[in-house]
């Protein structure tokens, strides 16, 4: 959990448009390092955009984006080095389905960052146990549950020794049962002290793991607070309406 240490991600005026509609309108966002920020709101809200945004999988129109002081969205910048030190975990699993589990974690450790087959193989082997699927390292994706695919393409972006993990909706694809395995392991990130953004409809969840809880509305941040003041003494109407209607 966060401890007021210095900030690590920093979006100025943040702009993204898809044609003439605007997604994200001129954003500022600060996020220490440590801290476990959960983005809540309506659908089409432009949570998720955002989030691809940090990532530079979305271009910004406008503003800048800094990680540990370098600025990102700068001219040049190698975006290969960045999506290393970012890692990110989407709704849908997106595992190699024609690779095993051990494959699918070793690939982009040999390959980006110079790992033997060896040392990768080990290291996966500790984040499968880290994840309670070390069992399933010869299996193929299509072979595991919803639940066990998600875990396992967390465990491939710890491969990659993120500095910050940015989780996109990760158990709106599963069924309930699946649910709570797959926020087991954010929680072990989240305790262990990992940077995370997450966007998700758990806000039981959401109110247990965060440090800041941030609603995201209409492309723009319309509140943000600890759990606490957010959920229980909402200052705007917006917020109070949205958590009247998802919190029945």
């Amino acid at each position: 959990m966060s401890s007021g240490l210095e900030k690590f991600i920093c979006l100025d005026s943040v702009r993204k448009s898809f044609g003439a509609n605007e997604v994200i309108k001129g954003v500022d966002l600060a996020v220490r390092r440590q801290e476990v920020c959960v983005i809540i709101g309506p659908s089409g809200g432009g949570k998720s955009t955002l989030l691809r945004c940090i990532n530079l999988i979305e271009p910004i129109n406008s503003g800048t984006i800094s990680i540990d002081g370098l600025m990102i969205t700068a001219p040049g910048t190698d975006i290969n080095l960045i999506r290393r030190r970012v890692g990110m975990v989407f709704q849908q699993f997106n595992l190699f389905q024609h690779l095993t589990v051990m494959q699918n974690l070793t690939l982009a450790p040999r390959k980006l960052l110079g790992l033997s087959a060896s040392a990768a193989r080990e290291k996966a082997t500790g984040l499968l146990q880290r994840v309670g699927l070390v069992e399933k390292a010869g299996a193929y994706p299509k072979h595991l549950s919803g639940g066990q695919q998600q875990r396992i393409a967390i465990a491939r972006a710890l491969m990659m020794d993120p500095e910050v993990m940015l989780f996109d909706e990760p158990t709106s694809s599963l069924d309930p049962e699946l649910v709570s395995e797959v926020l087991d392991v954010m929680r072990d990130l989240a305790s262990s002290g990992m940077t995370m953004l997450c966007v998700t409809h758990e806000l039981g969840f959401a109110r247990e793991i965060a440090d800041r809880i941030i609603f995201v509305e209409s492309g723009t941040i319309a509140e943000a607070g600890t759990p606490d003041e957010v959920f229980k003494t909402p200052q705007r109407e917006r917020t109070r309406h949205f958590l009247k209607k998802v919190l029945r």
